[in-house]
This record gives C-alpha cells, sequence and structure tokens, in this order.
C-alpha cells in the first residue's frame, strides 16, 4: 500500500463515518474543531492530516484512529494481508517517530 492508497482509505472512512451520522462537512469540521476546508481537502486527497488532527477527526467520528486507516471489510475482497501491511507500516513509522523524538 503506498501513500496514495492510505490518504483515499482515511477519506473513504471519514465520508462512510459521516454517512452514518449524517454529517455534512461542516458539523464534522464544528465538531472536530478543524476548517470545513481542511476535511474537503482531507476527503479530495489533497491533503494528509496531523496527529492532532486524526485525533479530533476519530474522536469527532467516535471510531479509534486506526480504524481511519485501515480499509473496511468487503466480502467480496479478502482486505486481512493488506491490513496487516497497513498496521506493519503503522508500526514502523511510529517506531521512527518514536525513536527520533529519542534523539
Amino acid at each position: 500500500m503506498d501513500i496514495r492508497e492510505l490518504r483515499e482509505t482515511l477519506a473513504e472512512n471519514i465520508k462512510r463515518q459521516r454517512r452514518i451520522f449524517r454529517l455534512t462537512q461542516e458539523k464534522l469540521a464544528e465538531m472536530a474543531d478543524i476548517s470545513s476546508n481542511m476535511i474537503n481537502d482531507i476527503e479530495g486527497c489533497r491533503t494528509w492530516v496531523s496527529d492532532k488532527t486524526i485525533l479530533k477527526l476519530a474522536a469527532a467520528l467516535h471510531v479509534k484512529v486506526y480504524q481511519l486507516l485501515v480499509p473496511e471489510a468487503n466480502s467480496d475482497t479478502d482486505h486481512a494481508g493488506i491490513r496487516k501491511e497497513v498496521l506493519l507500516q503503522l508500526k514502523k513509522t511510529i517506531d521512527t517517530e518514536f525513536d527520533e523524538v529519542l534523539k
């Protein structure tokens, strides 16, 4: 999975959760204390999110952060391998960032 696929997954998961709660981009932005333009850019795969932003979005959407980054299971497709790859990449990124902080 490359960064483009991860952005697309994030965008789709945010859109899906918004629809579940029947939220507009503006209402989600208000709930997450970020701009509606930021929501639009994230859902349009035009920008990435900071750690603070993804935490705010997850809280506003009542999900855990990883749920925004992992592709949704589809009965027609086996996503187990993709999920494992995403989680391994996230772990590697977190470990690298943690090592940077310790330096």
